[in-house]
């Protein structure tokens, strides 16, 4: 479960424009200056970013090391830890007033999302979670073969990806109940990736490997969608579903 920086930093500007507005400015106003802020899978510090200069004090957590060296490059003054995100019951929360993730939940199985909300549950501690695919995949024009990559993207998504079988397209509807179940109070917003001519190379990869998956699902025409996907990428317009959560414990408010 690993994400190159090309990748990153080629989705960051997308990813900051879906968020949704309304969650992401309740998330930086819970946070406050000095809170101590646990960025899950944080790459290369693309949800610190995302928060602007909020006086929060970051503290980055992801497994590749390579990563980290250029979230640290870029926030010089914030803390690093290289950690196995399967060990959720070591996670370090010492003094931490918020729990970020961009892009994850639906990566994790439903247990590591219990594990999570028991953690956070007990410390009293908000989870702002966003960019969790949905499910839903549009193009413009549409091709034959759209609704069978989707489904079959979709089934690639609910595989193992190093920790168990991922939630994939229902990571935000699941989590908001595991979290209401623990006693979070838990808020939506969508962030759809909306691409056109502007985004192609972006959406050219996204393609690609959107195809590649489908593939691996069992998908058997997935290479000639994605080839003629591809070939009109400039004169197309993709939707890719996208949700943010914002799950706050109902003794804390906001």
């Amino acid at each position: 479960m690993g994400f190159s920086p090309d990748w990153l930093a080629l989705r960051e500007p997308l990813d900051h424009a879906s968020r949704d507005a309304d969650l992401l400015a309740r998330a930086v106003a819970c946070a406050g200056p000095g809170t101590v802020v646990v960025d899950l899978g944080s790459g290369t510090g693309s949800t610190a970013r995302a928060f602007g200069d909020t006086g929060c004090r970051w503290r980055f957590i992801d497994g590749d090391a390579a990563l980290l060296d250029i979230a640290q490059a870029r926030h010089p003054g914030a803390e690093q830890v290289v950690f196995d995100l399967r060990d959720i019951e070591e996670l370090p929360l010492e003094g931490v007033g918020m729990v970020t993730a961009s892009a994850l939940l639906d990566l994790m199985p439903l247990e590591w999302v219990k594990a999570l909300a028991g953690r956070l549950q007990d410390a009293g501690i908000p989870l702002y979670a966003a960019l969790n695919y949905n499910g839903v995949m549009r193009w413009l024009p549409r091709h034959e073969a759209d609704s069978d990559v989707t489904k079959a993207f979709n089934a690639h998504q609910r595989t193992d990806k190093g920790i168990g079988p991922a939630l994939g397209p229902t990571a935000s509807e699941v989590a908001a109940e595991v979290f209401a179940d623990q006693g979070f109070e838990v808020h939506f917003g969508d962030s759809p990736w909306q691409l056109n001519g502007s985004a192609a190379q972006l959406h050219d990869e996204l393609l690609n490997g959107i195809g590649m998956a489908a593939a691996e699902a069992g998908y058997a025409q997935a290479q000639a969608w994605t080839a003629d996907r591809c070939a009109t990428v400039a004169e197309t317009v993709g939707y890719i579903g996208h949700t943010d959560i914002f799950a706050v414990p109902r003794d804390m408010g906001e």
